[in-house]
């Protein structure tokens, strides 16, 4: 017992120690076959086709093939119709020219090379079949309402079965339900028939899926009847005899059609389907329902089918084996039935087939071939195809049941195993080769590979090596300083590298390292972790009205280096090719949205590597369609009941429903508004009023706008009757003192209820027992009565009477005639001071009938009289403060303390005042005094400066004395202590001594009166030495008193400011020695409008500043500026006015420039030398020759003009008294000399001579005119002009 302990240890260890050798062995190594692809063992064919029986194998070398047939040799080349693919073992039988059938055996392939043989499985060749229905004579089936009924449909044995299913003669499937089903053998099974089942075409139908043909039952006819009527109308042909003794069908407890008995068993295969049944009869029809009686239902892998009469268990285990019970219920009853099923397996593998053996000479291994099943299979081994009881002796082998043990194998010792296991349902075949092969390693997985991952995703990279003995695989990353072992690296058996979650800065170079004791290999692995793909801003839900636009923004975030594509989807379908769908980088524009745009719109962002998607709802809306079919029902004399359909709504909720009508008798084509119902009714109950033509229409009304009315109703017409009710808003007053306007507001033309429309108006007067006053008023909607006492109370009534009568009686409204001024004043009227600036007033109320009117209130009138100090005016402005409502006292805010105030108190009415009551006096005491008016430093020195200072404009009492307080400021605004002085009333000046040289100190200044002190104003100063000059005072803010103070003044720290102009701009230039550090130029157009603003330039530490900005021809207010502490007041210089002068255009004039003016002048004087020139040799009579004389006349004194230096030939004295060469002489004789000498023509070419559009002459100097050679037959030499000269120089300039 122990040494087999210690034997399956050292098996475990050897099977554990290769068990990473099941690895593919490169083709180009020697190894046994190994078959890769082989046809199924049970292998139905087509009986049409030709049969393919494949058997693929490889190894090195490629092996060869044969064949067996029933256990027998099959020597292929002896049957004409079989042939084998080239380099393959796949058989093409070629049924052409043979029935399939004569090749229906059991095949087995075997491929072989020198280093072993492999085996296929058993192949069972079989073909398919279809055959024909046999023919049998259906009867027709006649059976009575409620009894239960099995319709037979046994089909013909099939290979593979057929498929079963019932249909009528139109191909339609016949209607199955709880009470009508099929079963598993494809019968029909009714619990119980009614009449509806009647019918003559109930055809079994079989479809052979591998021929992919149909075939028919003959029709069954059932006719289902009631007994009794069966009965009557057979019974005068059997003399009264009845048909069916049996009585009608009723009620039972229901009972199995199938399976039959109490119980029953089956037997299943594991993995296989398990599929029972239980139907029954019983009226009413039964229900099923399932259990397991042993334990629970797998409830993964069960189903119920056929209304639950079916319990289908997929892929069976042992642990599905045991009883079932199905129960059959209806009211009357139950029945139960047990089915017991067995559970078998053919034999399985427990850990997978055994596997392929790569070994290195000495190593040592298990093969393995561990299988079970029910009951339990034997195991056989077979070597190269041969049993291994029969193959040759091997030490290194030794079998051991399921295992073979090889031990310090050799090389030479190649070959391939099978294993065979198999029980009384089925076998499994599997061939394992044993390689013993001496490899050093090799890497497998391509060199340089890039591995691309997301980030936070699974990163594996491969190093698949090969190698015998077996490979190490050992990672590194970059510098290699250590091997990749642990968090967060995984390394698998297969040598792959694992990283759960790849970051970032896993990237980088890997290098794999395959190792054994012949050598060693290296592979280089890129990893690149990329970022993920988000979309940063999803779709939203989109409500767009028919015909607008909708955008579904979906604006993404993704690695860079990764290529994005952008995918719409909608409704998990393509996007509709329509160019109102615009697709943008980032967003789906949809243009004129219609209904059939309405769904489900998702974009998907894709990569090479991963992908992000969202969706968003587009819901079209538009208003709904208008409501049909209006229908009035229950029309009673003032009611009727109004019905509609409501529309479409078009996906938006109807709200509310719109009654209108329009009135054909009063106001033909005018509709209004009746009344509204919610959107959940489509009936309403309308009330009716007399002597109206009613035609109504409904408007829907939802989320996008009313819809179209619907078409009318019809029209109810209703009597005429007298009025309803009165006209409401009665109410009386007076325009004038002696009048009552008597006003109501009309009746409607509902509320009319008949012809000739009136209005009975009723007053009188309230306090005195007296009769109505009647008037009837038509057409209008007041009455004026005149002659009434002033402000009477009155009662008055209004009603409404038509043709057919008069109306309710109605109410009493109460009114009052007109009012008039009040005529007495108030009395007793007084007033108590509460303090400097409030008084309260009192006085006696005016009795009612001396105010003629409605009391609307008091006005008290109030002025200042004159203050009581003799510095302030004398005022006498009136003031008035209204108090509405019934009063006898108020408070009279805003008074001057140290004041004399008059007043009176008046009532009023709505007519107006009455008369004033007599002045009284209110005296104020004193206050507290406003702000001194002004404040002035002056005098600044070393260490002393003076303080000026005016008494406040609001004494408000007797000035008792002045407080002052003064602090130094430092530079950065921070204050120092503060000293407090008090002055005495009757001074306004002191001079400060023994103050901080060049320090600036802030002063603050209030003046006291008995009731304490006032604002203060406050200013700013700094000490300075001043070296015998005086600074001028500089203005400083004024207080805040109400009338504007004369300019206070303070030191100036700017001076010298001065201007001066330059070509860049305006120079600003000044002295400062303030110890501000803001300092900055202001500027200003002088007599600028008043919403320019001043424009800064700022200083930079300088005391002088360019100003570029002033334009020239404007005089500009320039001046500084120093800025202290936020608090502090900004320090102005004087202004200085420049005047900035007008500069010429910068424009470049030519005719300005020197070097043009010198280059004119020098032409000029050229012109001039050659023009004496000229006029000197034309002067001493010389010949000028031209080109026409010189081609004419060969005269051999002739010397033409040389072109290069412009000189000229040389000329005879002897023709002085001849015409010059050139001249033109008339057919006469004489010469015309009409013109000047310095004449064009005479110079030129005569009547021909042209101009240039810019005046200058156009002809030859010399040469041919064509008009003279065609007129005059011979030609003529011209002397040059002076003039052509002159032009043609101007030209060249």
């Amino acid at each position: 017992m122990m040494e087999r302990s210690g034997m399956d240890a050292a098996l475990l260890g050897l099977f554990l120690a290769h068990l990473a050798t099941a690895l593919e062995v490169p083709l180009d190594l020697p190894q046994p076959p190994t078959i890769t692809h082989q046809s199924p063992k049970d292998y139905i064919i087509d009986p049409r086709e030709n049969i393919v029986i494949h058997c693929e194998a490889k190894g090195k070398p490629h092996p060869s093939f044969s064949w067996t047939r029933n256990g027998t040799h099959f020597d292929i080349d002896e049957d004409p119709n079989v042939s084998m693919k080239p380099n393959s073992g796949t058989l093409v039988v070629d049924i052409s020219r043979a029935k399939a059938e004569h090749y229906e055996f059991v095949y087995q392939c075997t491929a072989r090379n020198k280093h072993g043989t492999a085996v296929s499985n058993n192949i069972v060749v079989r073909q398919s079949r279809s055959p024909l229905w046999s023919k049998e004579k259906v009867d027709q089936i006649v059976i009575s309402e409620g009894r239960s009924l099995v319709l037979r449909c046994r089909p013909p044995a099939g290979l593979p079965p057929p498929i079963i299913f019932w249909m009528d003669n139109y191909f339609q499937r016949l209607p199955q339900s709880a009470r009508v089903s099929q079963s598993l053998n494809g019968d029909l099974y009714f619990s119980n028939v009614l009449q509806e089942d009647s019918r003559n075409d109930y055809i079994c139908y079989a479809r052979f899926p591998y021929t992919q043909t149909i075939q028919q039952k003959q029709p069954i006819i059932v006719k289902v009847l009631d007994l009794d009527a069966i009965n009557d109308t057979m019974a005068a042909f059997y003399n009264d005899t009845d048909l069916f003794s049996d009585e009608p069908a009723d009620e039972r407890k229901p009972s199995f059609l199938t399976p039959s008995g109490p119980s029953s068993s089956m037997t299943v295969l594991r993995g296989q389907v398990l599929e029972m049944e239980c139907i029954a009869d019983g009226l009413p029809t039964p229900e099923i329902s399932w259990a397991k009686v042993s334990g629970d239902l797998p409830t993964k892998r069960t189903s119920f089918l056929h209304y639950e009469k079916t319990l289908r268990i997929a892929d069976v285990s042992e642990s599905d084996a045991g009883e079932y019970r199905c129960t059959a219920r209806n009211p009357l009853g139950s029945v139960h039935h047990t089915i017991r099923v067995t559970v078998k397996a053919a034999p399985y593998w427990i850990s997978g087939a055994p596997r392929n053996l790569v070994l290195a000479p000495g190593e040592s291994s298990v093969l393995t071939c561990r299988a079970s099943g029910t009951p339990k299979p034997s195991v056989s081994w077979a070597m190269n195809g041969i049993p291994i009881e029969n193959s040759p002796k091997d030490l290194s082998r030794t079998v051991e049941d399921d295992t073979i043990i090889f031990t310090d194998v050799q090389a030479g010792s190649s070959a391939v195993y099978q294993c065979n296991v198999s029980n009384d349902y089925g076998y499994l075949l599997s061939n394992a080769f044993v390689n013993v092969l001496s490899e050093p390693p090799r890497v497998l997985t391509p060199n340089n590979k890039v591995y691309q991952v997301i980030r936070n995703r699974q990163a594996s990279m491969d190093c698949a090596s090969f190698g015998s003995p077996l490979p190490k695989i050992t990672w590194f990353k970059d510098s290699r300083s250590s091997t990749l072992d642990g968090d967060p690296y995984v390394l698998h058996d297969n040598g792959t590298l694992e990283i759960r979650a790849a970051q970032a800065h896993n990237s980088g170079k890997y290098t794999c390292v395959a190792r054994n004791s012949l050598g060693i290999y290296e592979n280089h692995i890129y990893l690149e972790v990329k970022e993920p793909t988000r979309i940063l801003k999803q779709p939203e839900y989109k409500v767009v009205k028919l015909g607008r636009s909708a955008v579904f923004e979906c604006k993404v975030k993704h690695d860079p280096s990764l290529v994005p594509t952008m995918t719409w989807l909608k409704d998990d379908g393509e996007l509709p090719d329509d160019e109102r769908l615009i697709v943008d980088s980032d967003s789906l524009t949809i243009n004129d949205v219609g209904e059939s745009d309405a769904g489900v719109y998702t974009c998907i962002m894709n990569t090479t590597l991963d992908h992000d998607s969202a969706s968003a709802e587009l819901t079209v809306v538009e208003r709904p369609d208008p409501p049909t079919d209006l229908e009035l029902t229950d029309l009673k004399k003032r009611s009727v009941q109004l019905t509609w359909i409501p529309g479409d709504e078009h996906n938006s909720p109807i709200h509310k429903f719109l009654i209108q009508y329009e009135d054909s008798l009063h106001h033909r084509g005018h509709w209004h508004n009746l009344t509204e119902v919610p959107g959940s009714r489509t009936t309403a109950h309308l009330k009716l009023s007399p002597y109206i033509h009613y035609t109504f229409r409904v408007l829907a009304l939802n989320a996008v706008d009313f819809s179209r009315p619907s078409f009318p109703s019809r029209t109810v017409e209703t009597e005429p009757a007298a009025p309803d009710e009165n006209p409401t808003g009665v109410q009386g007053f007076g325009t004038e003192h002696d009048n009552l306007v008597i006003s109501w507001k009309p009746l409607s033309g509902l509320q009319h209820n008949g012809p000739g429309l009136r209005y009975k108006v009723m007053w009188r007067q309230k306090v005195v027992d007296s009769d109505w006053t009647t008037v009837t008023v038509a057409n209008n909607s007041k009455f004026v009565v005149s002659g009434t006492p002033t402000f009477v109370p009155y009662e008055l009534k209004v009603q409404a009477v038509n043709d057919l009568g008069a109306g309710p009686e109605p109410a009493v409204a109460h009114g009052h005639s007109g009012e008039d001024l009040p005529v007495a004043a108030p009395g007793n009227v007084q007033a108590v001071l509460l303090n400097s600036t409030l008084a309260e007033l009192h006085w006696d109320p005016v009795p009612a009938k001396l105010i003629r009117g409605h009391l609307k209130g008091y006005k008290v009138y109030y002025w200042k009289e004159h203050s009581l100090h003799k510095h302030n005016p004398h005022l006498v402005k009136s003031q008035i403060l209204t108090f509405s409502g019934d009063h006898t006292h108020r408070r009279l805010p805003g008074l001057h303390p140290f004041s004399l105030y008059l007043f009176n108190v008046r009532v009023y009415n709505g007519k107006g005042e009455g008369p004033p009551s007599p002045n009284q006096q209110i005296v104020t005491p004193e206050g507290v005094p406003g702000a001194p008016s002004s404040l002035l430093v002056t005098n600044p020195n070393l260490d002393s400066l003076t303080l000026e200072w005016s008494p406040p404009h609001e004494r408000n009492g007797h000035i008792t004395g002045y407080t002052l307080r003064y602090q130094p400021v430092n530079n950065s605004n921070e204050l120092g202590p503060v000293e407090e002085l008090a002055l005495p009333a009757n001074e306004t000046s002191l001079t400060l001594l023994n103050l901080k040289y060049s320090t600036r100190y802030r002063f603050y200044l209030n003046a006291i009166t008995v009731r304490g002190a006032g604002p203060a104003i406050s200013q700013e100063a700094v000490t300075v030495m001043d070296e015998g000059n005086t600074q001028t005072p500089h203005a400083i803010a004024p207080s805040p008193p109400r009338r504007p103070p004369p300019k206070a003044r303070t030191v100036n720290p700017f001076g010298n400011v001065s201007s001066s102009f330059g070509e860049d701009g305006t120079l600003i230039s000044w002295d400062y020695w303030g110890p501000e550090q803001n300092v900055y130029v202001e500027y200003i157009v002088q007599n600028s409008e008043g919403e320019e603003e001043w424009q800064k330039e700022p200083v930079n530490g300088t005391q002088n500043v360019m100003l570029k900005g002033l334009k020239g021809g404007l005089s500009y207010r320039v001046r500084l500026v120093a800025k202290g502490h936020h608090d502090q007041p900004l320090h102005r210089s004087d202004e200085l006015l420049v005047s900035v002068p007008a500069v010429a255009s910068r424009q470049v004039d030519i005719a300005t420039q020197g070097w043009f003016i010198g280059l004119m002048c020098a032409i000029a004087l050229l012109i001039l030398i050659l023009l004496i020139i000229c006029f000197i040799q034309r002067n001493k009579g010389g010949k000028y020759p031209v080109k026409e004389k010189e081609d004419a006349h060969t005269d051999p004194e002739f010397q033409p003009m040389k072109d290069d230096d412009c000189t000229f030939g040389e000329y005879s004295d002897n023709e002085d008294h001849k015409p010059l060469k050139g001249s033109r002489t008339p057919s006469n004789g004489t010469v015309k000399r009409d013109d000047s000498d310095d004449s064009l023509v005479d110079y030129g070419e005569g009547g021909d001579g042209q101009f240039n559009e810019d005046g200058s002459f156009i002809g030859q100097y010399s040469g041919k005119s064509a008009s003279r050679g065609t007129a005059e037959g011979h030609e003529s030499s011209e002397a040059p002009s002076p003039i052509n000269t002159m032009n043609s120089l101007n030209s060249f300039v």
